[in-house]
């Protein structure tokens, strides 16, 4: 069996391993990535929040997206009957970036991979890791490629950003059930002949269907559009007597008043992709000698679109921290990695839940507007939950819940 040395070996080329290897390459790390599939690839994750923009400029990626041409996402809308609550990251709280991308990312996650390669980095394709062992912080990962070949990588730090496919999770039996209800989602990309001209026909958009279930518009500037459902798995199951996903999905489609003129009609491009209980969680972020990033440690839910977010930020930190390991530090991957990414995380998750409890649609359907309020909200949305200058993200574990419960005894004495 033949043998590879580098430094960091990163395990999957979506967002989070380009990010995590650029910034290594930049900083004269020799690192490897290793991806199980042949890109392009179809994934889910299709809108960005301005976060990841922070990652990307950093990691030296920025200027090949930009030329792309992906549609800017601005902000975005949420729809309830009538009602209608409009997001703009120009007019949040705090600094960072006003705008970021929504994009088909079987064309953005090639566009990154191939950055990559162009950069120097040893990016190794439909090569699956079948083991691991670790003496320390060193390990050796076992590999096969596309031919059945099975080699020997040897490396002084592993960052697992194998997205789903949680390859270290599950070798390490370090998976545990989310702290989330279960949901799951069905989706497909249409060719959207029924756009209209304009911030209409270019806005993403959520149109809540019930407390729980709701419709996902998010149009490419390709001239597809995403669009999907997501809810209570029962509820999602029932769309459909027998499992067809494209029935599922016309269903759905037809539920949204808003929207059934605009897609009813329309064929998808794929047969629609059932998603089932996506949230998922693990033991513990970090090992001696790894770092767990992206999907391959926590996923939450789409109804934010933090899951991009959270791989890039995490991405980003263990590729710092793994530097100056390499460089001889003694790193507290506790305190540094674990506590400052689950920080955010429970930041994220206090919102899904107070969404799905009806208390969060409670504060953005509430007229008058509260500006404050808004602002910082919007700051949340738009992925800066570290900041904790912004009380709904200092408090946000009651903020949420004391102002819903406000505003519903302030109607029922109206």
């Amino acid at each position: 069996m033949s043998k590879e040395f580098v430094d960091v070996l990163v395990i999957g080329a979506g967002p989070s391993g380009c990010v995590s290897s650029s910034y290594l390459k930049k900083n004269n790390i020799n690192v490897k990535v290793v991806e199980k599939t042949k890109f392009p690839r179809l994934v889910v994750g299709e809108s960005l929040i301005p976060r990841v923009m922070d990652h990307f400029d950093e990691a030296g990626l920025f200027p090949a997206l930009d030329k792309m041409g992906f549609e800017k996402k601005l902000g975005a809308r949420f729809l309830r009957g009538n009602e209608v609550c409009i997001f703009d990251f120009s007019n949040k709280f705090g600094d960072g970036w006003d705008w970021t991308w929504q994009v088909p990312r079987a064309d953005f996650d090639n566009v990154l991979a191939q950055e990559v390669i162009k950069k120097g980095i040893d990016l190794e394709f439909e090569t699956e890791v079948t083991g691991i062992r670790f003496n320390g912080t060193d390990s050796v990962t076992t590999v096969k490629d596309k031919n059945g070949e099975t080699k020997e990588i040897h490396a002084k730090f592993v960052i697992d950003s194998s997205g789903y496919g949680r390859v270290l999770p599950r070798l390490l039996n370090l998976e545990k059930p989310s702290k989330l209800s279960p949901h799951s989602a069905i989706f497909a990309h249409v060719e959207d002949i029924n756009r209209e001209e304009g911030t209409e026909g270019t806005l993403i958009s959520f149109d809540i269907i019930e407390t729980e279930v709701w419709l996902w518009v998010i149009p490419f500037s390709n001239g597809n559009t995403s669009v999907g459902i997501v809810g209570p798995t029962e509820y999602i199951e029932k769309l459909s007597e027998n499992g067809n996903t494209a029935e599922a999905l016309k269903k759905a489609i037809s539920l949204s008043d808003y929207y059934v003129k605009r897609f009813g009609d329309v064929d998808f491009l794929f047969e629609p992709r059932h998603l089932k209980d996506y949230s998922c969680s693990v033991k513990s972020l970090f090992g001696d000698g790894f770092a767990l990033t992206g999907n391959a440690s926590e996923f939450l839910d789409p109804v934010f679109s933090s899951g991009m977010a959270f791989a890039t930020e995490s991405g980003m930190l263990a590729a710092k921290l793994a530097l100056r390991q390499l460089n001889g530090e003694t790193i507290d991957w506790q305190r540094e990695y674990s506590d400052y990414i689950l920080y955010g995380v429970n930041v994220f998750t206090t919102y899904v839940k107070e969404w799905y409890t009806g208390n969060l649609q409670e504060l953005f359907f509430h007229q008058p507007e509260n500006p404050e309020v808004k602002r910082k909200i919007c700051a949340v949305l738009a992925g800066y939950v570290w900041d904790k200058k912004n009380t709904f993200v200092r408090i946000h574990d009651t903020a949420i819940k004391n102002l819903a419960e406000f505003i519903k005894t302030e109607k029922q004495q109206a």
